[in-house]
Order: C-alpha cells, then structure tokens, then sequence
C-alpha cells in the first residue's frame, strides 16, 4: 500500500493558510482606500479582518509545522 505523501487534512491546512494569507493582503488594500476616502470607520473595520486572518495564518502554520515534522 502506497502511503499518501500530502493527506488531506494538511492540504486543507495549505489552503486556509493560503486563502487567510490572500484576505489579509486584500484587506490591506481596502484599508488604503478606506483611509484615502477618509472612511476611517471602514478603515478600522478593514484593519481589524486583517489582523484576524494574520492570526488564522499564525495558527495555521503552527498547526501544520506539527504535523509535517
């Protein structure tokens, strides 16, 4: 029997990191907008996701560096 070289709970870790990662770069550029709009409400809003997905990010890698070792 062929042992999996990636299962699939670790892609899935792969992903979400991937696509937190993408939300927090997003995220940062509609905070840019916010504040050249003088949006600052949206702006902290914007802040505030982005900061979120940085954790979910920080999370995830750890998660996964457990379980890639």
């Amino acid at each position: 029997m062929q042992k999996e070289i990636l299962k699939n709970k670790d892609y899935d870790l792969i992903s979400v990191l991937y696509h937190a990662s993408q939300a927090a770069e997003t995220c940062m550029q509609y905070e840019q907008d916010a504040q050249g709009d003088g949006d600052s409400e949206a702006a902290q809003f914007f802040s505030q996701v982005r900061e979120e997905n940085n954790k979910l990010v920080e999370k995830g890698k750890e998660l996964l560096q457990k379980r890639l070792q």
